[in-house]
């Protein structure tokens, strides 16, 4: 699939501060608070047999992080993404994932516009952290509930609210 945009100007950075502060910081705090609000004997648990358990949909955002990031920082992938598949603790999971979105942060940090739709692998590494964590988000979600656990995205409305 072949991505068809019209070249930002040198230097605006309109696509990619609205990416980084609308949506990628939104889903970075959720899932960084999901990972904080799951107890880690739930780390194992499964919706249903032949999904992945709650640690696994962590450790996909923390895989793809790297790798995506890696291509907008122009970068060969680092190892803690070869690492991340066969996290299981609580502690590692949870740490693997902020450094993930910590190593998106500072790639996000250089890009503008002109750069985020340079090729069509830029756009779509870039869109790729925010839809697809997106993605992973709304099926942990599912995760949480079950367990009687409320989503730090409901949390966080809730909270805005009482202020």
């Amino acid at each position: 699939m072949i991505l068809n945009f019209a070249v930002a100007s040198n230097g605006q950075t309109t696509l990619t501060t609205t990416a980084t502060q609308r949506y990628f910081n939104n889903i970075r705090r959720n899932l960084e608070g999901a990972a904080d609000v799951m107890p880690a004997d739930k780390y194992s648990f499964r919706l249903t047999e032949g999904q992945m358990t709650f640690a696994e949909w962590l450790n996909h955002s923390t895989e793809r992080n790297f790798l995506d990031c890696a291509t907008l920082k122009g970068e060969s992938v680092p190892e803690e993404q070869k690492q991340a598949a066969s996290l299981k603790e609580k502690a590692e999971v949870e740490k693997a994932l902020k450094d993930s979105f910590a190593y998106c942060a500072a790639a996000l940090e250089t890009m503008n516009d002109t750069k985020a739709l340079s090729s069509p692998q830029m756009t779509y590494s870039l869109l790729h952290i925010l839809v697809h964590n997106n993605e992973i988000y709304g099926n942990i979600v599912g995760y949480l509930r079950v367990n009687g656990i409320v989503p730090p995205s409901t949390a966080a409305r809730k909270n805005q609210g009482k202020k």
